[in-house]
């Protein structure tokens, strides 16, 4: 009876985590694939008997890759940071909280470098405008580009990228005493901006009033201000693509925009 309801017990948490995930995870057991245990075990139900099988499993593999791992292979970082998490904890899954925290650290250390650099730790190239091609939708058309969008905003994006070097040191200070501040009173609060498309964007974020904030954020890039809480319209042009979306600003918020065309 009890070798029953265990087999029963099993088929029920494969069931719950597939569905829940809309993963495939039947034939997990049979993995030597460190990313798809990796993923099963952020996915699957804390109590699905299959972790305590396959988390040794996959830190001995994780260890064995590092082991065999060429000088300069990329994913070693990584894979150590995975392996580092699982002596700790169930799986490699992180919370929102955690991930935040994660990019508050980064952002940190990045301004505490421009600070201690200065201006020259930031390099700037300013862009020529350029041409943004819009595909045609209609399918009996050539696959060749039927309009154009000139890059209007190219000015005014080098405009706002030129600080002055005090205007600069101004700005980190700001941005750091903003991520430095854990009040849940303050007034204002960081916002960053990450751009992962192929063209560098301005983003608008207008609040009630004359509250307006303009930040350049270069390609494959990101960019931080610090605002008053309260209601915002973020808006901006994503390689040719309007951007529109309203958000409430009461905590330090991550935009991330675009994709890149490259592979």
């Amino acid at each position: 009876m009890k070798k029953l309801l265990l087999f029963f017990s099993v088929i029920f948490f494969i069931n719950l985590s597939a569905q829940s995930k809309g993963k495939d995870y039947s034939e997990i057991l049979k993995s030597k694939n460190i990313y798809e245990i990796n993923a099963f075990l952020r996915d699957a139900h804390p109590d699905d008997p299959r972790r305590s099988v396959l988390k040794p499993r996959v830190m001995d593999m994780m260890k064995e890759y590092i082991k065999n791992a060429l000088p300069g292979d990329q994913k070693v970082k990584q894979i150590q940071d995975w392996l580092a998490m699982l002596k700790r904890r169930p799986s490699t899954k992180i919370s929102f909280d955690e991930m935040n925290a994660i990019i508050k650290q980064k952002q940190i250390a990045k301004y505490q470098r421009e600070l201690q650099v200065g201006q020259s730790a930031v390099v700037y190239t300013p862009s020529t405008p350029k041409n943004v091609y819009i595909a045609p939708t209609d399918a009996t058309t050539s696959s060749k580009p039927i309009a154009t969008i000139p890059d209007a905003e190219a000015s005014e994006f080098n405009m706002l990228m030129a600080e002055n070097p005090i205007e600069h040191k101004n700005k980190t200070v700001k941005i750091l005493n903003s991520l430095f501040d854990n009040d849940p009173n303050a007034k204002e609060c960081i916002v960053m901006i990450e751009n992962k498309s192929d063209c560098n964007i301005i983003i608008r974020i207008e609040g009630i009033g004359n509250t307006k904030y303009r930040l350049p954020v270069p390609a494959h890039g990101d960019n931080s201000i610090v605002v008053q809480k309260g209601d915002y319209l973020f808006t901006g042009i994503v390689c040719g693509s309007q951007y529109a979306s309203q958000k409430t600003i009461q905590k330090p918020l991550m935009v991330a925009l675009g994709s890149s065309a490259k592979k």
